[in-house]
């Protein structure tokens, strides 16, 4: 294999893996908000908005075309689903037990090739489904007991189920428009839709002029820099290298990384199953990475003419 293409898939997957761990410190600042939950989704994405802007503008100039509504309604779709996703996610969680709501969202790796197929037509394969299986039972495992009372709790679960599809739905919409515009391009302006669509939906439940704490502002600022500018970003960059399985798996790894912020910051001691749990969605997700470089060690071998050409490549 090419060692300019082992060197370029491995940083594309430390960068994956990376931006799975920005993602995961979401829930974490989350929690330690006081905020109404739609102001702090608007002014995670808000400010993830204002901060790029400066590479928007960069890439805009570069632009070989012009920039017009056609191309801003490549973002507009998405940006929609992201806003129903982060609303739809919070208010189901609070009308759900905690486990459950975690359980129902993570379930992205099933609806996934779904999406795909429909935008991309995209199909996943044997080893991706194997991975995908190993995650999913980590996440039974972790979920277990919520799942024998989840009846109770029918409606906030079948919100979650709306999240989580708006979330794959996201991703997908991602992996599809990966090759349309440049990634700033497309993302900056999906976060300005997103929030400013969350902001308007949060006025009907606080007024946004007024007196923040200190830490609530940080937290504004650390959500809108680390789990949207680095998280949100680094998963739909990979999207372009990535197959959309392979990137909703290896995002399941969040339960992990969260579980291990939650009990270093917060002292929140894990429960025995959840290291059976991370261990069965660690396997799954190093399972659909190794596919996915033994896929592309593959294809690059039936495309060079000899061993030889490799190593020197």
């Amino acid at each position: 294999m090419p060692a300019g293409l082992l060197q370029r898939t491995g940083f594309r997957i430390a960068l994956l893996i990376f931006g799975v761990l920005c993602g995961s410190t979401a829930v974490i600042m989350i929690k330690a908000s006081t905020e109404q939950p739609f102001l702090v989704a608007s002014y995670r994405l808000l400010i993830a908005a204002v901060v790029l802007s400066p590479l928007f503008i960069r890439e805009l100039k570069a632009y070989p075309g012009k920039y017009g509504w056609r191309e801003l309604g490549i973002s507009a779709v998405p940006g929609v689903v992201l806003a129903i996703h982060f609303m739809s996610w919070v208010v189901g969680a609070r009308m759900t037990a905690v486990a459950s709501a975690s359980l129902v969202i993570n379930l992205t790796p099933v609806a996934m090739p779904f999406f795909v197929f429909f935008f991309y037509r995209e199909r996943i394969n044997r080893r991706e489904v194997l991975g995908s299986i190993f995650t999913l039972a980590g996440l039974a495992v972790l979920s277990w007991e919520a799942l024998q009372v989840s009846q109770t709790n029918l409606l906030g679960d079948g919100v979650c189920f709306g999240s989580m599809l708006a979330f794959a739905a996201y991703l997908a919409l991602g992996r599809r428009n990966g090759g349309r515009l440049s990634l700033w391009l497309y993302m900056v302006p999906l976060y300005a839709i997103a929030g400013i669509i969350c902001l308007v939906c949060a006025l009907f439940f606080v007024n946004p002029i007024k007196p923040y704490a200190p830490l609530d502002v940080w937290l504004f600022v650390g959500l809108g820099l680390i789990p949207t500018v680095l998280g949100h970003s680094i998963l739909n960059y990979s999207l372009k290298f990535f197959r959309g399985q392979v990137v909703s798996v290896t995002n399941l790894g969040q339960v992990v990384f969260a579980g291990v912020m939650a009990f270093v910051i917060f002292g929140e001691t894990p429960r025995p199953e959840y290291y059976a749990a991370a261990a069965l969605i660690v396997v799954g997700v190093l399972i659909v990475l190794f596919s996915d470089y033994a896929r592309r060690k593959a294809k690059a071998a039936e495309t060079e003419p000899n061993t030889k050409q490799f190593e020197q490549g």
